[in-house]
């Protein structure tokens, strides 16, 4: 299905799951695309689900961006015009929580509720980003080999095609807990393979370390009537303490950490991810403080 976007570019969109209104899912990245194929199977008797790939990544057309913030925010609003929805429920996920928060408020009016899954808060990029670099490290540094290798392939310029997929499933290889099997789901995330952007990739995250960390950014999260749903892995390798400070600056928010997942809750612990999120749509999409 395509949806195309006010300034012409066509975005890959798919809803599926049954009648009602859609959680609206926003892949990670960002220069990525739609990996939610195992979660949208899980909550499959749970909630209807709409997928899409973000401008210039993986099914949706390529184009020169541009690569801000707000230009992705117009493209999800896109998407909720095309499926008919006056308000809907968001799911982001790591880059995509950022997005679907940066949605919320901009659109406040047309968010009926957010999940907010493996984030890394509202500060700067400092809270966060030296503690993952160094748990990354050790965390590859398990399996000797993957580590190796990746530093193989990491120092070539100009990969292959092939190569780039194998140094991205042994990146995403730390990302689940069950370390010795990592490289099974981490190689269903390259399935297909669509090649990463980093052209989007690198102007996304300069944008927010310029404008992450705001006063005015807290101030906009107290002020937010949507009612948020936290969910973090205990073994996130990124530091879950950056995501105290968007917790404390919502006035309506739940936070749950399950632990025994990482960054990919749903892959590394299905059953407690699923009953969270039946548990969440039976009460209303609703996450009171």
């Amino acid at each position: 299905m395509t949806v195309t976007a006010d300034d012409g570019v066509r975005l890959w969109a798919e809803r599926s799951g049954g009648a009602g209104d859609p959680l609206v899912l926003c892949h990670g990245g960002p220069g990525l695309w739609d990996m939610f194929g195992d979660l949208a199977a899980l909550l499959a008797d749970v909630t209807p689900v709409v997928r899409w790939d973000q401008r210039g990544c993986g099914r949706s057309e390529r184009c020169d961006g541009p690569w801000t913030s707000a230009r992705f925010v117009a493209d999800l609003d896109a998407v909720r015009r095309h499926f008919g929805l006056e308000r809907m429920a968001l799911l982001g996920h790591s880059w995509g929580a950022q997005l679907g928060l940066s949605y919320a408020l901009a659109h406040p009016d047309r968010v009926s509720a957010l999940v907010y899954v493996s984030g890394t808060g509202i500060g700067p990029d400092a809270d966060w980003r030296p503690g993952y670099k160094e748990n990354f490290l050790a965390r590859l540094a398990d399996h000797p080999e993957r580590l190796a290798r990746w530093r193989e392939l990491s120092g070539v310029a100009e990969r292959t095609r092939d190569a780039e997929r194998e140094r991205a499933v042994l990146h995403w290889s730390v990302e689940f807990e069950d370390r010795d099997r990592a490289l099974e789901p981490a190689g269903r995330m390259a399935e297909p393979w669509f090649g990463v952007n980093s052209e989007c990739a690198g102007a996304l995250d300069a944008e927010r370390e310029r404008t992450w960390g705001t006063p005015a950014l807290h101030a906009a999260c107290r002020d937010l009537g949507v009612p948020v749903l936290i969910v973090d892995g205990a073994h996130d390798i990124r530091p879950r303490s950056a995501v105290d400070s968007l917790a404390a600056s919502l006035p309506h928010v739940r936070r749950v950490t399950l632990p025994r997942a990482g960054h990919m809750p749903w892959v590394d612990d299905p059953e407690g991810f699923r009953e969270l999120l039946s548990r969440w749509a039976g009460d209303g999409r609703e996450s009171p403080a």
